[in-house]
C-alpha cells in the first residue's frame, strides 16, 4: 500500500493520482485535474460538449464522476484507464445502439476507447436525448 504523503489516504498503487480533499467537497475542476495528464484534454471537451447540450443543467460530482442534472441526473462521464466511460442510462443506450455499434457497452454505459476518436457530437446528441425524451432511467 502506499499513503499519500500530502493527505494520508492509501492506495494499491505507488503515487496513485487522486484528489487530496474532502470527496464530498470536490468539483468537477478538482476530478478533471485529478486524471492524468493526456486524458485531461479530453475530459475538459466532453464537459463542454456536455455543457453546451444541456446549458440548464446543473454539474456536480455523484457516484465519484462528472455528473449533470436537471430534477433527475441526465448523464455522467468518468475517466477510465483506458477509456472514456459515458453513463447516459439503458434506454439512451438502447435508443443510439445502432450509432454505438463500434462500442463496447452495457446496462447504461458505453466505452469510448481513448486510442479511438471521441464522437463528441454523439455525446451532445445523447444528452439532448435524455433531456428531451425525460428517460432518466
Amino acid at each position: 500500500m502506499w499513503k499519500c504523503p500530502k493527505c494520508g489516504r492509501e492506495f494499491k498503487n505507488e503515487n496513485q493520482r487522486h484528489f487530496c480533499g474532502d470527496p464530498s467537497k470536490m468539483t468537477v475542476d478538482d476530478y478533471i485535474n485529478s486524471q492524468p495528464e493526456e486524458i485531461i484534454p479530453i475530459l475538459n471537451k466532453v464537459r463542454e460538449t456536455i455543457r453546451k447540450a444541456l446549458p440548464d443543467a446543473e454539474e456536480k460530482i455523484s457516484y465519484g464522476m462528472p455528473t449533470y442534472k436537471e430534477k433527475h441526473n441526465l448523464i455522467h462521464f468518468a475517466a477510465q484507464k483506458k477509456h472514456l466511460g459515458l453513463y447516459p442510462g439503458e434506454k439512451a443506450v438502447e435508443h443510439f445502439e445502432d450509432r454505438l455499434s463500434d462500442y463496447k457497452t452495457s446496462k447504461g454505459a458505453v466505452q469510448f476507447p481513448y486510442n479511438k476518436e471521441i464522437p463528441y457530437e454523439l455525446i451532445a446528441e445523447i444528452a439532448k436525448w435524455r433531456k428531451e425524451t425525460g428517460n432518466h432511467a
